[in-house]
């Protein structure tokens, strides 16, 4: 007999007062109702608000902020008039300001419930622009009639719907200002209906667009998306299955690479459109020159960058020491780094392909010893890496977080194996969300 589907719980119709007591890790506002915790979109602490239900659960319930009573002064208007919607941001009504102190505070609770650090070293927060500074991006794409055809942005919080937009103002503006356009390029297209998703990928210069699509385009469709690219500048890509289905219909050129610049090392990155790359490029210049100071590198130093991707670490640390290996899972991201290296000239840069998440212990690179390490592990952390830490032999290790839980669990198994937290702080690598990345440094 077929199970029969549990009916959802009615929603109340009327809105309900609340205090805001405090904000959780991911951006909302936290009240209680009836000794039930209510989590509020929209919402500050310290507010009195009438919010909506959006969710009834027997251990929680979540609403959205419908009216302020009581607004915090911490309370700005947001930039973008479906901020209170769209999931691609959650904090456009929180100052800048304090949404780097709400971010440092979630920090120090990471490293004080994961790792069981009190009160962590803080330096000064790592700041960049808080506008128009988002490079990659993957933008939802629906062709919906009833709303005048085609919407594309980012997805609404908390469920599949894209948002109704007509600009982006955290979108670097090369995008961000286009996305009518889009709309209207894409309302044209006899394949409307057929195109899920926009890969967004910008580098210094150029641009690209990644349209993946679900079944195969016609030529005319083709011609109007190479016009659309034409006119605005931008490469654009068709994806018709898996990455490896990737390819560029405009402009019609042998170089398939992107490419950013460190200056003041004078190098220049290339990545293709799908590679990894940071979202947020004045960021992505200082931390990496954080870093570098940080790691304290000498003329001698032999290195380690672990999860090093295309070698935006690896390569600025080489010009810096004698030698530098770099690891990462992807035997993709290996090649490129190794083109990168070629690129630029840099001949004490060596790059290997490893499982981090497992022993590494009988890999060849890990001999030798090494005299400082960086780590820019993904969100689940590098828990192997640092319980195998005294094979590598460091006295110094640079550790670069998108995920504070998961480092301070770390960073808590570090200082078990002898090695001291000298600083730690935040990075503002994404302004108006509630992500936290993060840098901690580590001494033995």
């Amino acid at each position: 007999m077929a199970k029969r589907r549990r009916k959802r719980k009615a929603l109340p119709t009327e809105p309900v007062t609340v205090t805001i007591e405090s904000l959780s890790h991911d951006g909302r506002g936290i009240a209680r109702v009836e000794g039930k915790t209510l989590f509020v979109d929209g919402a500050l602490p310290g507010e009195e608000l009438e919010c909506t239900y959006s969710f009834v659960g027997s251990r929680y319930s979540e609403a959205r902020a419908s009216k302020v009573l009581t607004a915090s002064p911490e309370r700005v208007e947001p930039h973008c008039a479906k901020a209170n919607v769209c999931g691609g941001c959650n904090l456009q009504h929180m100052s800048s300001s304090q949404q780097i102190i709400s971010k440092q505070q979630t920090l120090c609770e990471q490293f004080a419930h994961f790792g069981g650090i009190e009160s962590p070293p803080l330096i000064e927060p790592l700041l960049g622009e808080v506008w128009a500074y988002r490079r990659k991006a993957r933008l939802g794409v629906r062709y919906v009639p009833k709303k005048g055809g085609v919407l594309v942005g980012f997805r609404e919080k908390r469920n599949s719907f894209i948002t109704d937009i007509d600009e982006c103002p955290v979108l670097d503006k090369r995008v961000g200002e286009l996305i009518t356009p889009l709309r209207q390029l894409l309302a044209g297209l006899e394949a409307k209906a057929s195109i899920p998703q926009i890969e967004v990928s910008l580098g210094d210069i150029n641009g690209a667009l990644v349209f993946r699509h679900l079944e195969p385009l016609s030529d005319e469709d083709k011609l109007c998306l190479s016009e659309f690219g034409a006119t605005h500048q931008l490469w654009i890509y068709l994806q018709a299955a898996g990455p490896d289905s990737v390819h560029r219909i405009y402009p019609d050129e042998q170089n398939d690479y992107l490419s950013y610049e460190f200056p003041e090392l004078s190098l220049q990155m290339l990545f293709h459109p799908m590679d990894f790359t940071q979202v947020n490029a004045s960021i992505n210049q200082t931390m990496v020159k954080r870093a570098l100071d940080y790691l304290e590198l000498k003329e001698g130093d032999r290195v380690l960058d672990l999860f090093c991707g295309l070698g935006n670490f690896t390569l600025p640390i080489a010009k810096h020491c004698n030698e530098v290996i770099g690891v990462e899972g992807s035997d993709a991201m290996v090649k490129r780094g190794e083109m990168n290296a070629s690129h630029n000239g840099i001949n004490n840069a060596r790059f290997f392909s490893a499982d981090l998440t497992k022993d590494f212990r009988e890999q060849d690179w890990s001999k030798g010893g090494f005299d400082k390490v960086l780590l820019d592990p993904p969100r689940s952390g590098a828990l192997e890496v640092v319980k195998n830490i005294s094979l590598l032999g460091p006295q110094r290790i640079v550790y670069v977080s998108c995920n504070p839980a998961t480092l301070a669990r770390d960073a808590g198994e570090l200082c078990r194996l002898g090695y001291t937290l000298l600083n730690t702080g935040v990075m503002d690598m994404f302004p108006h969300t509630a992500h936290v990345e993060s840098i901690a440094v580590f001494e033995k």
